[in-house]
C-alpha cells in the first residue's frame, strides 16, 4: 500500500510514477474522498469540543445542585450528531483504504521505462546455450518416451495443466527440491514448513488480494481460505501485527510450498508440458530487512537464486524488468530465465522482486529504530530459489541425449544415485 502521505503531499508526482507503469490514478475520486475525509473529520472534532464544554458545565451544574437538564438534553443531541458522524467518516476511510489498496506500488528509479516484456533490460548471461549435433526434444516427449510423465493420467484425474511424474524423474523432482534447500540454508537462510491455505488478510497483505482473486483457487468454505499461490504469502505474512527488534533483523527464511494459480489470463499459453500448472512447486526466499538494506538485499537475493542455476549448469540471464511489467507490489523486480532448447528462448524461471515498505505498510509490519526509539516499516522482499518443475524441464531438454537419456546434472547425484534417467 502507498503511504497516504505520499498521495496528499505530492499527488501529481505520484500520479506521473504510476503512469510510467501503465496505472492512471483517478485524482478526482483522491481529491472528493480527501475533501469528505477533512470535513468530517474537523465538523466531528468541532462537535467534540463543544460536547467536551458542555459536559464539564453539567458537571459544575451538578456539584452546585443547579438545574442541568437542558444542557444533558443538548449534549444528548450532541452526541447522536457525533455518532453519525463518526459512522459518515467510517464509510469515507474505508472507502479510502480500498481505493489505496487498489493501487500498485511506485516503480524504483532504477527500473528501466518501457511498456511491457520487449522492454526489459537484459543485465548479464550465465552459460553458452546449449547445442546439440541432433534436433532436441520437448520435455513433455523426453518424458513420455521414457514413460515418466504422463499428462493424459492428470487430465484423467484433474483436467488441462496438471501433471503426473512417475519413477526417477519424480525422484529427480524430490531431489531438486532438497538440493536447493539444502544450498539456500548452508548460505544463511532459515527453512520454514508453512501452511499451504492462507487467510483472506494474509493474501491482502502481499497483494493479491483484492485485485487479483481470479488467478486463486478459494475454498467453499465460510472461513474465506485459500490455496497460497506462492510461498511468498504464508512466510512473508507471519511478520503481519508484529513490531520486531532491530537485533531480529535481517530474517532469511526459505521455504518449500506447492502452489495453486488458476492462470486465468493464460488461455492458450504454454499448454504443453509443465511450464505453466495450476499446481506446481517451488523453493521460496524471503527477506525482512531495514529500508537502508534493501537495494542491497534484492542483488543479493537475486545472487542465491543464481547459485542453483550455476550448479545446475543451467545457461540463464537476468533481466531488469521495466516499469510497465512490473508485478502488483513490486518496486523492482529481476527475472532469472532459463534457456529451454526446444523453445530456442529463455524462459522464466524465478522473479527476484524488492516491495519496500509497500507490503509492510499492508501488513503493518513494523521495526522499532534503535537510534530515534521509533516504530518504521520494514522492507520485504523475495524471489524463487527456484521454480522446481521449470528447473526440471529445464535440466530434461539441456541434458537430453540423442539416445534419449537424460544426463543427472552433477549435483544432483549424491540425491539421486544415478547417473542417467
Amino acid at each position: 500500500m502507498l503511504d497516504p502521505k505520499a498521495l496528499r503531499s505530492s499527488l501529481v508526482e505520484v500520479k506521473d510514477s504510476l503512469l510510467l507503469r501503465g496505472y492512471d490514478l483517478d485524482i478526482n475520486l483522491w481529491e472528493k474522498m480527501e475533501s469528505s475525509r477533512k470535513e468530517l473529520q474537523g465538523s466531528t472534532e468541532e462537535l467534540q469540543s463543544e460536547l467536551n464544554t458542555i459536559s464539564k458545565e453539567i458537571g459544575i451544574k451538578k456539584s452546585q445542585k443547579e438545574d442541568s437538564s437542558e444542557l444533558e438534553s443538548k449534549a444528548s443531541g450532541l452526541t447522536q450528531k457525533i455518532k453519525k458522524r463518526n459512522k459518515e467518516l467510517e464509510a469515507v476511510l474505508k472507502g479510502i483504504e480500498e481505493f489505496l489498496l487498489d493501487i500498485p506500488n511506485l516503480p524504483d528509479k532504477d527500473c528501466p521505462v518501457g511498456k511491457n516484456e520487449l522492454d526489459n533490460v537484459e543485465i548479464r548471461t550465465w552459460g553458452d546455450v546449449t547445442k546439440f549435433s541432433f534436433e532436441p526434444k520437448d520435455h513433455q516427449t523426453l518424458g513420455e518416451e521414457i514413460k515418466l510423465l504422463d499428462m493424459a493420467a492428470a487430465a484423467k484425474v484433474a483436467g488441462a495443466r496438471f501433471s503426473v511424474l512417475k519413477g526417477d524423474l519424480a525422484k529427480m523432482h524430490r531431489s531438486l527440491t532438497q538440493f536447493m534447500i539444502d544450498v539456500h540454508v548452508e548460505n544463511g537462510y532459515e527453512e520454514l514448513y508453512v501452511p499451504y491455505i492462507v487467510n483472506k488478510d494474509s493474501l491482502i497483505g502481499t497483494g493479491q488480494l483484492p485485485k487479483f482473486e481470479e488467478d486463486l483457487f478459494k475454498l467453499n468454505d465460510e472461513r474465506e481460505l485459500y490455496l497460497t499461490s506462492t510461498a511468498e504469502v504464508p512466510v512473508t505474512n507471519l511478520i503481519r501485527n508484529e513490531i520486531l527488534e532491530s537485533k531480529e533483523l535481517p530474517k532469511k527464511w526459505v521455504c518449500h510450498t506447492p502452489s495453486f494459480r488458476s492462470e486465468a489470463g493464460s488461455y492458450g499459453k504454454d499448454t504443453r508440458g509443465i511450464m505453466r500448472q495450476h499446481q506446481f512447486e517451488k523453493v521460496e526466499l524471503v527477506q525482512i530487512v531495514e529500508a537502508q538494506d534493501s537495494s542491497d538485499a534484492l542483488e543479493a537475493l537475486t545472487s542465491d537464486a543464481e547459485m542453483i542455476l550455476q550448479q545446475l549448469e543451467l545457461p540463464y540471464r537476468v533481466v531488469s524488468l521495466c516499469t510497465g511489467d512490473l508485478g502488483f507490489s513490486s518496486s523492482k523486480t529481476y527475472d532469472l530465465e532459463v534457456w529451454v532448447p526446444s523453445q530456442e528462448t529463455y524462459r522464466e524461471i524465478s522473479s527476484c522482486s524488492n516491495f519496500k515498505e509497500f507490503q509492510a505498510r499492508r501488513m503493518k509490519a513494523r521495526w522499532k529504530d534503535p537510534s530515534s526509539n521509533k516504530n518504521e516499516f520494514v522492507h520485504s522482499l523475495n524471489g524463487s530459489g527456484l521454480a522446481v518443475g521449470r528447473a526440471l524441464l529445464a535440466i530434461m531438454e539441456n541434458y537430453q541425449q540423442q539416445d534419449g537419456k537424460i544426463i543427472v546434472p552433477d549435483v544432483l547425484r549424491p540425491y539421486m544415485k544415478k547417473d542417467f534417467l
